[in-house]
């Protein structure tokens, strides 16, 4: 059968297949294309090892409501042999073009470009969960790590198409999207480093990946600005020009371009790739060298690493000033997702007063890092904010150290 207009000719189905009231003509009209997917598929079979591999090349766009979207696709299809074979040959591509993996189907894609289907929604990361079992060791540990894993890279794959979907949006809540994913990114790595899973070529594609994140700061801290922090300056005299350079600053970032640059980067798709990889060999019970006794000491280790790791760039005895805060921030966000990790092993009231103070550390943080955005903007416009800022910042920074004493002084909960 083939299908000259944009939707089928029901007249041409086999009549025997209607139910016998059927009114057709009317079905008829009520009938109208969605979207369109056009494109033109190359297929290739690829013997690798011992298996065979059907490989699709898809090139062509996705069309609703006069909108088109690109479509890139390459599609993997085991036909005989060994599952690893996909993992193996998507990694050979991966290493001559970019790549990333792929979640969502071509009506999926066309769906959401018609507005036909909900928008993408993901609760905030909460405490994950894992579970004890009064059993051996390994069950523990493999079940935790694959947990671990699996979270991460399903919430990775799921915002980056919500920042895709969100950039022609609010740029404060676009912004939020990076920050949870870079989130996401950084506990796979931690995970992968805590069950001995991490070599240097892996470490050295994360580090490259999280550099090229690091506009988030910035770009926070503008948007902040001109958002939901707008109050912290708009009764300066100068405001409006003050807010016309945060604009500027801001659209020098290219927040929209982000997502596409970072596509182009080869060690992405690696990356992702490399993760999967990881995850199959937890999957089938492979771990690395660690021998905790139990799950729950794991967690120990883990969240008494992260709190070490605090201590070395927050000790008491070391008056911190906006320049530390800002430089210990990865160190501080990197601990709160160790204790999201395990949190779920701890008691609930202990763990939640331990994390409090550290949680308001963080939004300290985030606001020392809009004063130097406004510091960095008053001075290219020639506006002397000195004083105030200072002022600020001090009354900020009196009422951090104090949190953050108090903080190093709690009794850990683990």
């Amino acid at each position: 059968m083939t299908i000259q207009l944009d939707s089928p000719n029901l007249s041409l189905f086999p009549s025997s297949i209607w139910p016998s009231n059927a009114d057709l003509a009317s079905t008829q009209v009520q009938l109208g294309c969605i979207f369109h997917t056009d494109f033109y598929r190359r297929a290739w079979h690829i013997h690798i090892d011992d298996s065979l591999v059907e490989v699709a090349l898809d090139i062509g766009e996705i069309t609703a409501n006069g909108q088109q979207e690109a479509l890139c696709e390459l599609e993997f299809e085991l036909l005989s042999g060994d599952t690893e074979a996909l993992l193996k040959l998507a990694i050979q591509v991966a290493s001559i073009v970019p790549v990333r993996l792929g979640k969502a189907s071509k009506a999926q894609r066309g769906y959401r470009l018609a507005g036909k289907a909900p928008p993408l929604h993901l609760t905030a990361l909460e405490f994950l969960p894992l579970a004890e079992h009064n059993e051996t060791l390994s069950p523990d540990l493999t079940a935790s790590c694959q947990t671990l894993l699996e979270i991460a890279l399903e919430r990775w794959q799921l915002l980056e198409s919500m920042i895709a979907d969100e950039h022609e949006h609010e740029p404060e809540a676009c912004i939020a999207l990076w920050w949870r994913m870079r989130a996401c990114i950084r506990l796979l790595r931690i995970t992968l480093s805590q069950f001995a899973l991490l070599d240097a070529r892996l470490l050295s594609q994360f580090m490259l990946i999280e550099k090229q994140l690091d506009f988030i700061e910035p770009a926070q801290a503008l948007t902040a600005l001109l958002g939901s922090q707008y109050l912290l300056f708009h009764r300066q005299s100068q405001s409006r020009q003050l807010k016309q350079q945060l604009r500027f600053d801001l659209d020098n970032i290219k927040l929209d371009e982000q997502l596409s640059s970072l596509w182009q980067q080869p060690e992405y798709g690696q990356l992702q790739l490399a993760a999967v990889e990881q995850l199959l060999k937890v999957s089938a019970g492979e771990l690395g060298s660690i021998k905790p006794p139990s799950l729950r000491q794991h967690a120990d280790s883990a969240l008494q690493a992260s709190w070490q790791a605090i201590f070395e760039v927050m000790s008491c005895n070391t008056a911190m000033t906006s320049t530390h805060y800002l430089q210990a921030s990865t160190v501080l966000d990197e601990s709160i997702l160790v204790g999201q990790a395990y949190g779920s092993l701890y008691d609930v009231k202990s763990r939640d007063m331990f994390r409090a103070p550290w949680l308001d550390l963080t939004l300290g943080i985030k606001t020392l890092a809009c004063y130097s955005a406004l510091e960095h903007a008053s001075c290219k416009l020639g506006i002397d904010l000195h004083e105030w800022l200072d002022d600020k910042q001090q009354s900020l920074l009196f009422a951090m150290e104090s949190t953050r004493h108090n903080a190093l002084q709690q009794l850990v909960y683990w």
